[in-house]
């Protein structure tokens, strides 16, 4: 019998996870089925939204079960096929258990070519996370040229992006980010025009209004908690906030005691949307094409923190709630 080694979800975390959440093993490799490859998993992507995950709650997508592997965006070598379009030494992506080598239906995974990025970029520019930046922007935060563009969390995954798309539109773009190091990757890789470091800031509402003298049109949240609530303090009329992600709070045990947001939208005649990047299915393939063409054109770039070992999968993920990543972190298996 052909075993896996596997990372499993031991136990639901309360507030922030541990190490101890997390559990190695083996589990069996089936045999191969019709319609179905046998993968090696070579990049794999981990992300904040998983932290929803390993709760019990409702949310857009099922929580793990304990005693069952996790999973995420991962891009695979197929090592045997028994599907047509895929063969021996292909390259897939898809949503992949948290495994060395797995069986997987073809139908649910996509090819992906080496000759035009590499292979880990299909899990950060080319992947959910250039996704989610561009049709966040496109769809909700509808950008105009000479608009001023707010970015949280701008020197990861999804903000670096964001930030550069601001700037391909002809936008003023604005970063938040947690060092100075990272204000500095933000402007002279990515071309943000200013930056804010929130960890080092006593007031953000002045800080946002200084590096936004004629406020902001369009905030791409990907923090929630006080930082958002500053900017509301400065957001212009028919502004449109686009709100991806809340890390700032995804480990809080109670309910935070937020400013209520009403009478901002009101007076402002301002927009807040909340939105998931499979609500915008049909339009993936379209996003990607344009990301690609940004890259080919070098307009669009990223930067990839990469871990290396199976064994880091679960620290790298708990590294995201420290902020040490720079742009997508990957670990290469």
């Amino acid at each position: 019998m052909q075993t896996s080694q596997t990372i499993l979800l031991k136990k639901r975390p309360i507030g922030k996870p541990s190490l101890e959440d997390f559990e190695f093993t083996h589990t069996e490799i089936p045999t191969l089925k019709e319609g179905e490859v046998l993968l090696k998993s070579l990049y794999l992507s981990v992300d904040p939204y998983l932290r929803g995950r390993m709760s019990n709650a409702p949310s857009y997508i099922a929580p793990f079960e304990v005693g069952q592997a996790l999973e995420s965006g991962i891009v695979a070598e197929v090592l045997e096929s028994k599907a047509a379009g895929l063969g021996a030494g292909d390259y897939v992506f898809g949503a992949l258990a948290w495994k060395e080598v797995q069986v997987k239906d073809a139908h649910k995974l996509t090819k992906v070519d080496p000759k035009i990025a590499p292979l880990s970029a299909y899990l950060g520019v080319l992947g959910l996370t250039g996704l989610t930046a561009y049709l966040g922007m496109m769809e909700i935060g509808k950008p105009k040229k000479g608009e001023t563009l707010l970015v949280s969390g701008a020197a990861g995954a999804v903000g670096s992006i964001v930030g550069q798309i601001g700037k391909i539109l002809g936008m003023h773009v604005v970063g938040i980010a947690g060092s100075d190091e990272k204000l500095a990757l933000m402007q002279s890789k990515f071309g943000f025009d200013a930056g804010i470091n929130y960890k080092s800031t006593e007031n953000m509402r002045e800080a946002i209004a200084k590096a936004c003298p004629t406020g902001v049109d369009v905030y791409f949240d990907n923090v929630g908690g006080e930082i958002s609530e500053a900017v509301l303090f400065n957001i212009n009329k028919f502004s449109r906030t686009i709100n991806c992600g809340a890390i700032s709070v995804y480990n809080n045990t109670e309910a935070p005691k937020s400013i209520s947001v009403q009478s901002f939208l009101v007076k402002k005649s301002s927009l807040m949307q909340g939105f998931v990047v499979f609500d915008y299915a049909d339009k993936h393939a379209a996003a990607i094409q344009q990301l690609a063409a940004w890259m080919k054109e070098g307009k669009l770039t990223y930067t990839e923190t990469i871990r290396e070992g199976f064994d880091q999968v679960p620290q790298a993920f708990l590294d995201l709630f420290e902020g040490l990543n720079q742009g997508k972190m990957v670990v290469k298996l």
